[in-house]
């Protein structure tokens, strides 16, 4: 059958990214206490396309993503890469998956369990060398300083999410890179607490107010004491409980 794919484009345009999106698949993530998490991730590939290709192999794509079934973690994001460029022919190749992962987290006085839930990413690229790229947003209470200060009674607070990626050396647990967001907020966020735990929270935010702009130094200065992360990216988005918009901060840095 002809391919027209591969016939021949006169219009000397490379393309830089080509693919699929938004394939919803199993995949498997290391869990820093049970040892391993199945969750469903929302996938885009893509490759480059050389100026003098009509079109890619579409089909190729999921192709590829069946024959690594069961086995698409961080651990084998390499190998995809590597398969989608030979069998695509191409000189890049691009893997981003975006995925719920859960924690089982306890209610600060009462213990009570509940699963969080973080939107999770992970970003692998291959060209010439590789790149890879974690990232987590983290939702926390944050309480106004301003608020606080002048006000007789009370202080607003909402929730913030807090979206950081990081580049690294060695191996960091999804379950320590959420750990060293979440206590820069000025409160955790719970999926159940009982009344003494909803009292002992709110406190805690009141005693610990935080501007946007507070909690992406925060988190930055925590990153900056992790040797093995090499590049970040902090961004805080407060969504705002007394104004019709959101308040956002970004630090960006490579070490």
């Amino acid at each position: 059958m002809p391919d027209l794919q591969q016939s021949r484009d006169e219009r000397n345009i490379p393309i830089d990214k080509v693919g699929v999106k938004n394939i919803h698949y199993p995949i498997v993530v290391l869990d820093k206490s049970k040892d391993r998490q199945h969750t469903v991730a929302s996938i885009n590939m893509y490759v480059d396309l050389p100026h003098h290709f009509k079109g890619t192999h579409m089909s190729r794509f999921i192709e590829i993503l069946n024959e690594h079934h069961g086995e698409i973690s961080i651990e084998g994001i390499d190998a995809i890469l590597v398969e989608m460029k030979e069998r695509l022919e191409a000189s890049s190749a691009h893997l981003e998956l975006e995925f719920p992962y859960f924690i089982e987290k306890r209610a600060p006085v009462s213990g009570a369990r509940g699963l969080m839930e973080y939107q999770c990413r992970m970003l692998g690229s291959l060209g010439e060398t590789g790149d890879f790229i974690l990232g987590v947003t983290v939702p926390v209470t944050s309480l106004c300083p301003c608020s606080r200060e002048i006000s007789a009674r009370g202080a607003h607070n909402q929730r913030s999410a807090v979206t950081v990626q990081v580049r690294y050396r060695d191996h960091i647990w999804l379950e320590d890179l959420i750990d060293w967001i979440e206590v820069c907020g000025s409160a955790p966020v719970y999926s159940l607490l009982k009344r003494e735990d909803e009292k002992a929270v709110t406190e805690q935010a009141y005693d610990n107010p935080r501007f946007v702009e507070d909690i992406v130094r925060a988190v930055t200065e925590k990153l900056q004491s992790i040797e093995n992360v090499t590049w970040f990216r902090v961004e805080c988005e407060n969504f705002e409980s007394i104004h019709n918009h959101s308040a956002y901060a970004l630090v960006e840095q490579r070490r």
